[in-house]
């Protein structure tokens, strides 16, 4: 048997197979226990993939081998993220609740506090934290190689403007956690938190732009800081042309870059997060830092998705602090609810009052 604390995984989707069988599987003091799937599929690929986890029906039947687990990774869809976290933590296991933690801020925080109650390690999986694009951009902040960061533009553009059969976060509204808002957007805001702190205002459009689609599918959110500095976060389905990943300008430079990080489509292809090169981004693809006439390539830092694990594992252990604690979920969905009602109003709001 392999060492290592066991865990469990609700959920063999694409945010279960795709990204945290193989982190866990590849993240030292971990081993992948358990995986509640009944769709025989999924099943089939798991048993390829991870011969030594057992395949649960349900959570039932995980609740009933809770006492043979050390921590719960919910990676079902949105709407039962509250409710499956909120009864790992009632069994005393620590939970890793995919993004987003909950369909609004309000059941983040309810979440927050039991675990807090219950004394149980408590992360969100804020993956994209670990894009090497987003660390290369906290190095070249931490040195100072832009100045005084004046505008920040994020994006996760897509061209789908045909809706993909069956794709629940497109049919579910986003009161059952459907939505780009809540999907990219999650991110986008995540990162633009970690950077600068919360903002004071907030500007959000969320549209619906494809026919038959029930989740937003174009969302745009605009987020002000009291120093000056002004954030542009895209997220869309149906952008023929994708604009640039990052831009972002200061007083000294600006870095620019364009496409996204490569581990997500590594993981689609079946790579392991320990294979050589993995997390690497091809010198073609760097983004570039300077200013107007005066630009030259600058390395991409290496991607580490497997880092969020490294560090989690670490945590359980008490050996290092928890990689993404869910009051800062909470802080990023109280941006996004804020952004919706933005978007119903047409107003900028201020969080500060």
């Amino acid at each position: 048997m392999t060492s290592g604390r066991a865990v469990a995984l609700i959920g063999y989707g694409v945010a279960g197979e795709v990204f945290h069988a193989p982190l866990i599987a590849a993240a030292p003091g971990l081993r992948l226990a358990s995986v509640v799937t009944r769709d025989p599929a999924r099943r089939a690929r798991l048993a390829s993939a991870h011969p030594r986890a057992v395949a649960l029906d349900d959570v039932d039947a995980l609740w009933a081998r809770a006492h043979e687990h050390d921590l719960v990774v919910v990676a079902s869809p949105n709407d039962h993220h509250v409710a499956h976290a909120m009864a790992a933590i009632e069994r005393g296991l620590a939970v890793v609740v995919d993004k987003p933690v909950a369909s609004d801020a309000a059941g983040a925080r309810r979440l927050a506090a039991a675990a807090d109650d219950a004394g149980v390690v408590a992360s969100a999986f804020h993956n994209r934290r670990y894009d090497g694009d987003f660390l290369t951009l906290r190095g070249l902040l931490a040195d100072g190689a832009l100045g005084e960061v004046w505008r920040y533009e994020s994006r996760f553009e897509r061209w789908r403007p045909a809706p993909r059969p069956g794709a629940w976060r497109e049919q579910q509204p986003a009161a059952q956690g459907g939505g780009l808002l809540l999907d990219l957007g999650s991110h986008l805001v995540d990162q633009a938190l970690v950077l600068f702190g919360p903002p004071s205002t907030v500007y959000g459009e969320v549209l619906v732009r494809r026919t038959g689609v029930h989740g937003d599918d174009d969302a745009f959110v605009a987020l002000g800081w009291p120093a000056g500095l002004r954030a542009h976060l895209w997220m869309s389905a149906v952008a023929a042309q994708p604009g640039p990943r990052l831009r972002v300008l200061g007083s000294a430079g600006g870095y620019t870059i364009h496409g996204l990080d490569g581990q997500e489509d590594a993981l689609r292809a079946g790579a392991s997060p320990l294979d050589e090169g993995f997390g690497q981004t091809a010198p073609e693809r760097r983004g570039h830092l300077g200013v107007e006439g005066e630009t030259r390539p600058l390395p991409t830092a290496r991607g580490d998705y497997l880092g969020f694990y490294t560090a989690l594992a670490e945590a359980l252990e008490g050996a290092g602090p928890v990689p993404v604690p869910l009051a800062e979920a909470v802080a990023g969905l109280e941006v996004l609810d804020a952004a919706r009602r933005s978007a119903e109003t047409g107003r900028v709001l201020n969080l500060e009052a």
